[in-house]
């Protein structure tokens, strides 16, 4: 189908080098789309730039701490000057919470957690959102979580910034249809990607949860290449403001 071919057009993906951030990277590659990766990992930025220019696009990579405004607005700016333009913003960069209870959970750890899953998004698509104002729109995705629907028990702050994304989201795509922008938001389930320190890798953890996923797996970050390549391309262009579930189905089991 001709509206999944990227041909030409410029995405930005947060966090890009890595896990689910590397697998929007790797579908939007293939279909056609030019990078631009922003990550604090530089090493991983080049690695993950000489995979995806294999596919035959422009891959440029940027440092970026998505919770400085100016880095964000600088990062965007460089991306505009090498591209022209940008037609889908990925936000997705993340780090790993601190498992702990909500008594227990000092405002310094909250901030942490907040100003990158959160304020790092609202930044990130800020950007992106006044860029495509004056550019007939484009497409903004944010990652969540699983926990903004189920919440996170021992997490509580990356829960709650995760269901602000949600939130953020829905607002920016009743705002944004005027200028032909689209928001949408992904709820990754169980990804093993590394983030969760190893977790997956337990025996006690997989036997408690495995069961409960009805493809009998855990997800990876291959999984969420054809939904970027669907939410960049033109094929998504009335589809706006919704929440997509990858996990296997395990909220249904």
């Amino acid at each position: 189908m001709g509206g999944f071919d990227l041909s030409g057009k410029v995405a930005v993906v947060t966090g890009g080098s890595s896990g689910i951030g590397l697998g929007y990277a790797t579908g939007l590659a293939e279909a056609g789309a030019d990078l631009c990766l922003w990550s604090i990992d530089e090493d991983g930025n080049r690695t993950a730039a000489e995979k995806l220019g294999a596919f035959g696009g422009r891959v440029e990579t940027l440092y970026c701490d998505v919770t400085d405004e100016e880095q964000v607005n600088r990062s965007f700016e460089a991306t505009v000057e090498a591209f022209d333009r940008v037609d889908a913003c990925f936000a997705n960069a993340g780090i790993a919470p601190k498992p702990t209870r909500f008594q227990d959970l000092e405002l310094d750890e909250w901030r942490r957690l907040v100003s990158v899953h959160l304020e790092g998004v609202f930044l990130t698509l800020r950007a992106a959102y006044r860029h495509m104002m004056q550019h007939d729109g484009g497409s903004l995705v944010a990652t969540s979580s699983y926990s903004a629907l189920s919440g996170s028990p021992g997490s509580p702050h990356y829960a709650a910034a995760k269901a602000g994304v949600v939130a953020l989201i829905k607002t920016l795509a009743v705002e944004g249809a005027r200028f032909g922008i689209r928001a949408n938001a992904v709820i990754p389930g169980w990804i093993d990607t590394g983030f969760g320190g190893g977790m997956m890798q337990s025996e006690a953890f997989e036997t408690r949860i495995l069961p409960r996923i009805p493809q009998r797996r855990w997800g990876s970050g291959a999984d969420f290449s054809p939904l970027a390549v669907y939410l960049a391309s033109d094929a998504s262009h009335y589809h706006t403001g919704d929440s997509f579930v990858v996990d296997g189905g395990y909220r249904l089991f």
